[in-house]
C-alpha cells in the first residue's frame, strides 16, 4: 500500500549538498524530508577526497622512503611495498570516514528519511519507487554526479575502471593506462606509479590539471613527465581487449607508433550530473543539451518554479566546500520561496593533490581580459625553504588588476600549495591589492617567501604599466 507524505521541502539526495540543504530548511522552521536512493556516505568519504587521499600518503611514504640518500640517509635495501596492506589500509579508513557521515545521517529523524528512488510525477510531487508519494511546497534537486565514460571506452569490457572501483581494489596491477589528465587522473595516476604500478596518462587537447595557464600547464606537463609518461595532447590509434589485458596503440612523443598492454584502463574523463532517472521531464522545467534543468547559478532555482538545484548536480563548481555552501543556499532559498536570495560565493579555491601540488585561486588565467593585467612569476626550483626539503619544483603565477593594482587570481604548481592557496584565496576574497598582501609578515625560512617573490614581481610590472 503506497503512503503519501506532505511536506514544505523535499530534498533528493543525501549528499553533501542534500544534507546542507535539509538542515538549512529545518532551520528555517519547515518540514522537510530527504530521499536516497543509495547507500549512505557522501561521494567525498565513499569514492572521492578521502580515499583518494589515503592512497596518495601511502605513495608519498613509498617516495620519500626511496628519496633519502640526497640528505645523506641511506635506506638499506630496496623499498618494498605491498599492495595488499596499501589498499587495506585505504578501505578500513575510508569506512571509518564513511561511518562518521552515515552515523550523522541517520541521526536525522526516521520519519524524515525516505529510501528509495525519487522520479517526478510534476514539479512539487515525487513518487519513491512504488512505496511513497510526497508531496512538497518545494523541491532540492541534489542527486550528486557519477563518472563520464565514453562509448568507444566499452571495447575494454571489464577491464575499464573509474575512480570509484580503484578503492574496491583487493591489491594493486601490474600496469594501469588513465585517460584524462585532469584532478582525478593526476592524482591516482601519480600516486599508482609512485606505489610501483606501471601508469601512462593520456590526454585530449593538451589539459594538464585545471590550468588555462599555458606557461604552468607545459612546466607541469614536463614535471609530471620526469616521474611517469603524460600525453597532455595523445594520439591513440588503436584500443581493444585481449584476454585480461586493455590493448592500446599510440604515437609516443618521437611520433613512433607504440602498442602496450595494461591490466586496466581508468577513464577519468569528467562526471555527468545525476539527473536522468528523475523522469525530470515531469517537471515542466525547461532543459539543457545535459538534460539538467535550467537554473540561476546565484539563487539556484530552476526558472520560475519552486525547485532548486544544488552541489555536483549542477556541475558550477564540484567541489565539496561549494556544494556544502550551495546546499544551504538551495536549502534557505526553497524555506523561503518565493522570496528567494542570491548566493554569496566565496573566492574561487581549487587544490589538486599530486606532487608538487596544483592550485587555481581567484580567476583564472584564461577568464582575465588580455592586456588588463600583469602576471607575477616566481619559479621554486631556486627557492630557499623548498631546496632545504628537496621540494624545490614548481612555477608560480599571480595576477594583478593595472587599473587598480587588485591581487585578480594565480595558478601554480609548487610545494605546499594547499597551504598557500587558502592564503591567497582569503586574499582575493577581502579584495586585497599586491601592496597591500606585500605589507604582510612573511617569516623566513618558509615556502610562502615564494610567493613574495611572485607579489614583488607583479609590483614591479604594475608600476611599469602605469608609465606608459
Amino acid at each position: 500500500m503506497k503512503t503519501t507524505i506532505q511536506t514544505d521541502v523535499a530534498v533528493i539526495g543525501a549528499g553533501t549538498a542534500g544534507l546542507a540543504a535539509y538542515r538549512a530548511a529545518i532551520a528555517a522552521g519547515k518540514r522537510a524530508v530527504i530521499i536516497e536512493g543509495g547507500a549512505y556516505g557522501t561521494t567525498c568519504a565513499r569514492v572521492g577526497c578521502m580515499p583518494s587521499k589515503l592512497l596518495i600518503a601511502a605513495a608519498e611514504a613509498a617516495h620519500e622512503a626511496r628519496h633519502t640518500g640526497a640528505f645523506g640517509v641511506h635506506v638499506d635495501g630496496p623499498v618494498r611495498v605491498d599492495g595488499r596492506e596499501v589498499m587495506a589500509r585505504v578501505r578500513s579508513e575510508r569506512d571509518r570516514f564513511v561511518g562518521f557521515v552515515v552515523r550523522g545521517t541517520e541521526s536525522i529523524p526516521t520519519a524524515h528519511r525516505l529510501i528509495g528512488h525519487a522520479r517526478f510525477i510534476d514539479n512539487t510531487v515525487l513518487e519513491i519507487d512504488d512505496h511513497t508519494t510526497v508531496r512538497a511546497s518545494r523541491v532540492v534537486i541534489a542527486t550528486g554526479s557519477r563518472p563520464a565514460v565514453p562509448p568507444s571506452f566499452q571495447v575494454f569490457g571489464n577491464r575499464l575502471i573509474v575512480n570509484d572501483d580503484v578503492f574496491a581494489w583487493d591489491d594493486l596491477p601490474a600496469s594501469v593506462a588513465v585517460f584524462g589528465p585532469g584532478v582525478i587522473g593526476l592524482e591516482l595516476g601519480q600516486a599508482l606509479s609512485r606505489l610501483g604500478v606501471r601508469v601512462r596518462v593520456f590526454g585530449v587537447g593538451g589539459a594538464v590539471g585545471p590550468f588555462t595557464d599555458p606557461a604552468i600547464r607545459a612546466y607541469a606537463a614536463q614535471a609530471f613527465n620526469q616521474e611517469f609518461s603524460l600525453q597532455p595532447d595523445a594520439r591513440v590509434t588503436d584500443m581493444r581487449r585481449e584476454g585480461d589485458e586493455a590493448v592500446i596503440t599510440f604515437e609516443d612523443a618521437d611520433g613512433q607508433r607504440v602498442t602496450e598492454r595494461f591490466a586496466y584502463v581508468l577513464a577519468a574523463t569528467g562526471r555527468r550530473p545525476n539527473v536522468d532517472n528523475l523522469a525530470i521531464e515531469n517537471a515542466g522545467l525547461a532543459l539543457d543539451a545535459r538534460g539538467v534543468p535550467v537554473f540561476d547559478p546565484l539563487t539556484l532555482q530552476c526558472g520560475t518554479a519552486p525547485v532548486f538545484i544544488a552541489g555536483d548536480a549542477n556541475n558550477v563548481l564540484p567541489l565539496l566546500h561549494e556544494a556544502a555552501d550551495e546546499g544551504k543556499a538551495a536549502g534557505d532559498n526553497a524555506a523561503r520561496w518565493p522570496d528567494v536570495r542570491p548566493l554569496a560565493r566565496r573566492a574561487m579555491l581549487a587544490v589538486v593533490f599530486s606532487d608538487p601540488q596544483l592550485a587555481i585561486v581567484g580567476n583564472s588565467y584564461a577568464s582575465l581580459e588580455p592586456g588588463s593585467f600583469v602576471t607575477g612569476e616566481v619559479s621554486f626550483e631556486d627557492q630557499g625553504r623548498s631546496r632545504v626539503m628537496l621540494k624545490n619544483k614548481g612555477l608560480m603565477h599571480v595576477y594583478a588588476d593595472i587599473a587598480t593594482g587588485r591581487f585578480l587570481g594565480a595558478e601554480w604548481m609548487g610545494p605546499r600549495a594547499e597551504n598557500i592557496a587558502h592564503l591567497l584565496a582569503w586574499s582575493c576574497q577581502q579584495g586585497l591589492t599586491i601592496a597591500q598582501m606585500l605589507a604582510m609578515p612573511f617569516y623566513h625560512p618558509v615556502v610562502e617567501e615564494g610567493l613574495r617573490t611572485a607579489l614583488r614581481d607583479a609590483e614591479a610590472k604594475l608600476a611599469d604599466a602605469t608609465k606608459k
